[in-house]
């Protein structure tokens, strides 16, 4: 019997590959994929995200956000969590949580042999900026320059 709102089967929605992250750091992150589960449900204040991230690819580079609240959880597999106190590993059934405006960068990184999967969620906000925790990733993401753009730390355009 298939699903129909508010339920659905995540395999439902088509998983998506892009990134807005210019060189070196596009290839450092893709190819991954993400289901928009939140968008497929109608959800507007809320996104929600099943991401999956192959061997050796990392979901991020190491970043914050000044007004978004995320949420991680490992639904398969393992990630290694790096912020700037270390590295630590998750494994399926285990969550991570970065409060906004907290200014210690977060990504996951895949060391293992197979894929990992896990959810992202987070608030919308449409002024939240991220910033980019490690000196050698010059980037920033701010809407203040244009949505979904991004630029360098000085503000010039990639």
């Amino acid at each position: 019997m298939p699903l129909h709102k508010p339920a659905l089967d995540p395999h439902s929605v088509e998983a998506v590959s892009r990134c807005s992250y210019p060189e070196p750091y596009l290839s450092r992150v893709m190819p991954r994929h993400r289901r928009a589960l939140g968008d497929a449900l109608g959800l507007t204040r809320i996104g929600i995200n099943q991401s999956t991230l192959l061997p050796g690819k990392e979901s991020s580079m190491r970043h914050w956000h000044s007004r978004e609240d995320e949420f991680v959880y490992v639904l398969e597999g393992e990630v290694v969590l790096r912020t700037g106190s270390g590295e630590q590993l998750l494994r399926a059934g285990m969550c991570a949580g970065f409060p906004a405006g907290v200014a210690d960068g977060h990504q996951l990184i895949n060391r293992s042999t197979r894929p990992a999967v896990y959810l992202e969620i987070s608030d919308r906000d449409p002024a939240d900026t991220a910033q980019y925790s490690d000196a050698d990733v010059d980037l920033v993401y701010s809407p203040p320059h244009a949505p979904g753009k991004m630029t360098r730390r000085d503000g010039t355009p990639y």
